[in-house]
């Protein structure tokens, strides 16, 4: 079901950023009761790209507009009338929903960072058939930034949150029932009196919450990360983290008869906040929180870093050759000019041995890899939802089983690589 209005027999409407302009000015007279006002009304128009920003908006109704990747940076919208709309990829940074009825709208990796939504419409809505107004959909927020929004009081009832960053969002007294937050970013945030009966909160990110606010409600955070289980902390090592290192380094360069690897596995490293440029080949960190770190050009070949966390992470120019990450989490990480090329042991002939990074299973929701080399990777039953892969070279790489929804291929060399047949909706484009 779409969340726009169908209209089968014409076109939707444009309007240039002049005209759009023209109306503002009309309601701007309207709302202060100047003659000639008249409110903005304009309903399943497209307004893809235009600019709104710092504009008041109070009361304008948008119903069904097409409003993809439009500015409405620090503007005012209290009251307004947005349902439906689609507002995927917006810059929604400061600007204030205050009671605003957004039920139905997709919000989908938009940036609403210190966004006011207080006590704002976020019920399920949307258009059936021939145009009628419908129970449809709950507004769908999927990877959008709304840390350091404000939804007190919001009505969220079935939202999707999924992939979110939401730190630092204050939710106090927020009705969010059955609302979808898997793999949602909220550390930080105030949800004292939130409503989360029946909430998923699966690889949730709830460090930094108190969490006796949502302790007494119907909600499972046994998937969740907290404070309490997010493990142990990378500061109460036997020894100091270089002396482990040194360690690990002789064992690497005598191949195993020297030193010992290093095990990080089950660590929580964000206290080190960086290892920019870090030496760290071969390394066993399976299940090691990483989330929100520096690892600028962090050297970690031929590391088994099974199910660990990187969401957020910068790995800008990381090395990374034949390297495991198995059911690991990349979502909103910059992995751009990073290698993930295969690595190749031993000598020629039958005792060389070809190691390609494998990625089977992990989640690299909104991502992006922009440059990075990635060749014979196994990306199998990964989730790539809009993932960026601009210019990546992807040859022979295999995507077997992989949700490629949205992502971006734009000159990509995917020369001989494995696509699924079926289950994705992208648009592609390669090199030449």
């Amino acid at each position: 079901m779409s969340n726009l209005p169908p209209s089968p027999d014409k076109p939707r409407e444009t309007l240039t950023q002049s005209q759009l302009d023209g109306m503002i000015e009309l309601h701007g007279r309207f709302l202060s009761g100047r003659l000639g006002g008249r409110r903005a009304t304009l309903k399943a128009f497209d307004l893809v790209g235009l600019s709104m920003a710092g504009k008041d908006m109070r009361q304008v109704d948008f119903t069904g507009c097409n409003l993809f990747g439009v500015d409405m940076s620090g503007a005012n919208f209290s009251e307004a009338r947005l349902y439906a709309c689609d507002l995927t990829g917006a810059n929604l940074s400061k600007t204030n929903f205050t009671r605003a009825d957004l039920r139905g709208a997709r919000i989908e990796n938009a940036n609403l960072e210190d966004a006011n939504l207080d006590k704002a419409d976020l019920r399920v809505g949307g258009f059936a058939e021939g145009g009628m107004y419908d129970t449809g959909q709950g507004v769908n927020f999927r990877g959008a930034n709304l840390s350091g929004a404000k939804l007190t009081g919001s009505l969220a009832t079935a939202a999707d949150f999924s992939d979110a960053i939401m730190s630092d969002i204050n939710m106090t007294g927020a009705d969010l029932r059955n609302a979808n937050m898997s793999g949602a970013d909220l550390s930080g945030a105030q949800m004292a009196g939130t409503k989360l009966k029946g909430a998923v909160l699966k690889e949730t990110i709830l460090t930094g919450v108190n969490m006796s606010d949502i302790s007494e409600m119907d909600v499972d955070i046994s998937a969740a990360i907290t404070d309490k289980n997010i493990g142990k902390s990378i500061k109460t090592l036997d020894e100091p983290l270089e002396a482990k290192i040194e360690t690990h380094e002789r064992w690497v360069s005598s191949a195993g008869k020297e030193g010992k690897q290093l095990d990080l596995s089950g660590y929580d490293m964000r206290p080190l906040e960086s290892l920019k440029q870090q030496k760290l080949t071969a390394i066993k960190a399976v299940k090691a929180r990483f989330f929100g770190m520096n690892l600028y050009k962090v050297e970690m070949q031929s590391a088994i870093l099974d199910q660990s966390d990187f969401r957020r992470c910068d790995l800008e120019g990381a090395d990374l050759r034949g390297s495991s990450f198995k059911n690991a989490l990349f979502s909103h990480a910059n992995i751009k000019y990073a290698n993930f090329d295969p690595l190749l042991f031993g000598t020629a002939g039958s005792g060389q041995r070809f190691a390609p990074c494998s990625f089977e299973g992990a989640s690299f929701a909104y991502a992006n890899f922009s440059r990075s080399k990635m060749r014979s990777a196994n990306f199998k039953n990964t989730d790539l939802t809009n993932a960026n892969f601009s210019g990546c070279d992807l040859r022979e790489a295999d995507f077997t089983g992989a949700k490629l929804d949205g992502i971006i291929w734009e000159d990509a060399n995917i020369e001989g690589a494995i696509l699924p047949r079926t289950g994705s909706v992208f648009k592609l484009k390669t090199t030449e």
